[in-house]
Parts: structure tokens; sequence; C-alpha cells
């Protein structure tokens, strides 16, 4: 039988808490409760859940320093719950390694489906793919620059795994915003500019004069 999956939940408002925490039950994951940014800084470093719902407005450490922190140890896929729904505020998030955004007031059914299909968009097949100096291992979640192990996020790492899978074919925002968020993608052009500046940032030697992942003005992004 397949282990059921943990999902980290920090949230401090005890109505919303109860309420994401009875669903993903009732859904067949297990659920662990942090109520501040804090103790669920601890509980995501300390337990390894396999994803975690996050709250962006937390008592003392906020929900972005959470994340922020998170992703310098960690790559397991992260859903902001927030009230704000600008799209400053959804591209900070996103810059910050986020993987999914919901806004307040949010339906737990929608949350749960979101859920899984996160999870189930990093489930990696098996056939590593190598291009130069850049190796990715799909089932290890790993990606390797000239022989050094690079930390990437969940999102990263399928926009990486998009483009390293047609090398040279161009690829517009929002095909390459569709594979990587799926059923989530918002619409928003500027959300995949902030992935691909995270993933120049760790995968070229200048990321300012770019040869791997390659601009094509007015066209979209491809993998040389």
């Amino acid at each position: 039988m397949a282990r059921a999956r943990r999902i980290l939940i920090v949230e401090d408002e005890p109505k919303t808490a109860a309420s994401v925490e009875m669903y993903l039950r009732h859904d067949g994951f297990r659920t662990e409760l942090a109520r501040s940014g804090s103790e669920g800084l601890t509980r995501a470093m300390d337990g390894k859940p396999d994803l975690i719902v996050l709250d962006v407005m937390l008592p003392g450490i906020s929900g972005l320093e959470v994340c922020k922190a998170v992703r310098r140890q960690s790559a397991v896929p992260i859903i902001l719950l927030t009230a704000r729904s600008t799209e400053n505020d959804k591209l900070l998030g996103f810059e910050l390694g986020a993987d999914d955004y919901v806004t307040k007031p949010f339906s737990p059914r929608e949350l749960v489906a979101r859920v899984r299909v996160v999870l189930r968009r990093f489930e990696p097949p098996e056939d590593k793919i190598v291009s130069g100096d850049v190796a990715l291992d799909p089932a290890a979640h790993e990606v390797v620059v000239r022989g050094e192990p690079v930390a990437l996020t969940a999102a990263e790492f399928r926009l990486v795994e998009t483009l390293m899978r047609a090398p040279g074919r161009v690829f517009s925002r929002d095909e390459l915003m569709r594979r990587v968020c799926g059923a989530s993608y918002d619409g928003l052009d500027r959300t995949i500019d902030v992935h691909i500046k995270n993933v120049r940032k760790k995968l070229e030697i200048d990321r300012t004069n770019p040869k791997r992942i390659v601009t094509v003005f007015g066209l979209g992004y491809k993998f040389v």
C-alpha cells in the first residue's frame, strides 16, 4: 500500500486550520499543524513533509520569511495561502520559491485539489537527461551542473525538465506556465520570468549572458 503523503499546515486562524486539516485527512492525507511561523519553520526542517500549506500572514515570522528560509535547505512543494491577490504579491511569492498560490477566502475542496495537482506534477519519471555539463535526474529530483548539485524548487525543477526534454524548441511563456503550474496557472506572464531569473542564477555561469536558457524575443525561451 502506498504511503499516505504528509502535509504540514502552517496557519494561525483556528477555523481555517481546522477546515483545511479536516478536508485533507478526509482525502487520505496525514496532516501536521503549526500555528506560527517559527513553529512551522521548525517542523518543516525537522519533519520533512511532502508538501507545506503556508499562510502568509503569521504571527512572528511571516509566511514569506518561512518560505524563503525553507528554500535555503529544501525543495519541498509549498502552497501559499493569502488574502493578498495583487500581481506583485503573487510574483513575490513565486520569487521566494512558492509552487502555488491560493487566495483567501477559498474552498477547502479546491485547496485539496491543488495539493493533489502539485504533488502529482512533481512525481518524476525515472529516466535521466544529460545535456552538455547539465544532468537532470527526475527520480532523485536532482540537477547537477559541472559536477556540482544545484538546489531547485519543485517549480524550477519542472521548468528545467520541460526545457531539457526538448532542447532547441521555443516554448512560449504561456505554455511553460501551463506545464509548470498546470491548473493553477493564473495568466500572469511575469510569473514565468521570475522562475527563469531564479533558474539562471543557479545554472548559468554568467546570468547576464545566459548560454543555457536563452530568450527568444517575442516568442519565449529555449534550452540550448
